[in-house]
């Protein structure tokens, strides 16, 4: 992606204050939106609103999508006060909701969003009409093996490490390559040009000083949403959501496990459930338009 691309891609997001944030969010016109119930789609650890692209365009028929970066992530930039936890990032989500107008929406989260969505649904059900959530990040203990280099970014001190350590000048392409091995179950199958841009966004985020402390910052909020009890643990909020709840999980996912589907499913009071088993962590961006037949189901539904 050459730098007048960047620019295009940059210039595809509009820019929203919310408070202690701004963020970047991508959707439809005014007048694509009429006659349409509206979405919200939220991104996981290290993604950003790109990761939806092939969803939101299986599903523009049927919502007024809109997907945002969480702080920090994306073209968005980092909160003001630094809270990169779960609440911290439901706030922002939240913030935009109420500034927007939009709600109640159809909500959408993978992974860390995921866990973000779920929380959002629970202290303001009155802005979520249903809820999608593409490999939760909900509390697994232990977690599964190949999940545990993830965490270890929560660990105070070692991102800088990392920064520091010879691996950091491995090219960007191997970089890359490494990171889609971990989503994907099958990443030959991405194609050349999706590959290239995912390339040049990593490129382009290891260029801004901000990136590595804000996704160590993140994968902190994440474990410590784990080990939340009471009222703020995920598990008891599942349980207060109300509206549908479609679950989507990958047999090949390497960073939330399956196993975790049969609690879910038992802890929301409307759920049902999707496996996929040719898929990994971001079955959105692997088989979109099987995930997008479970969603139109859900909606018909709702």
């Amino acid at each position: 992606m050459s730098a007048d691309q960047l620019e295009t891609e940059a210039e595809s997001f509009r820019t929203v204050r919310v408070p202690g944030a701004e963020l970047a969010v991508r959707g439809p016109s005014a007048g694509a939106r009429d006659g349409l119930p509206p979405a919200l789609y939220v991104h996981g650890l290290g993604g950003s609103a790109d990761n939806w692209s092939a969803l939101m365009a299986e599903l523009s028929g049927q919502v007024a999508g809109e997907a945002l970066d969480l702080p920090g992530f994306g073209w968005s930039a980092p909160p003001q006060d630094g809270n990169l936890s779960v609440s911290g990032h439901a706030r922002a989500v939240i913030g935009y909701l109420e500034q927007a107008g939009r709600g109640p929406v159809h909500l959408f989260g993978n992974s860390l969003g995921g866990a973000v969505s779920v929380r959002v649904a629970a202290v303001r059900p009155d802005l979520v009409r249903s809820l999608t959530l593409i490999s939760p990040a909900l509390p697994e203990l232990p977690p599964q093996r190949s999940a545990w280099p993830t965490g270890l970014l929560a660990v105070p001190g070692l991102p800088a490490l990392l920064g520091r350590a010879p691996d950091r000048r491995r090219s960007v392409e191997a970089a890359t390559d490494s990171l889609l091995r971990l989503v994907y179950a099958d990443p030959s199958a991405i194609p050349a040009a999706q590959r290239a841009r995912a390339v040049a966004e990593y490129r382009r985020r290891m260029a801004l000083p901000y990136a590595l402390p804000v996704l160590a910052g993140s994968a902190r909020g994440v474990v410590s949403a784990y080990t939340e009890r009471g009222e703020q643990s995920l598990w008891r909020q599942a349980a207060q959501v109300r509206v549908p709840v479609l679950l989507v999980y990958g047999l090949k996912d390497k960073l939330v496990s399956y196993r975790s589907a049969r609690r879910a499913c038992e802890a929301f009071a409307d759920a049902r459930l999707l496996v996929l088993p040719d898929s990994g962590h971001v079955a959105m961006m692997e088989h979109p338009d099987r995930v997008a037949r479970a969603v139109r189901e859900l909606l018909a539904e709702a």
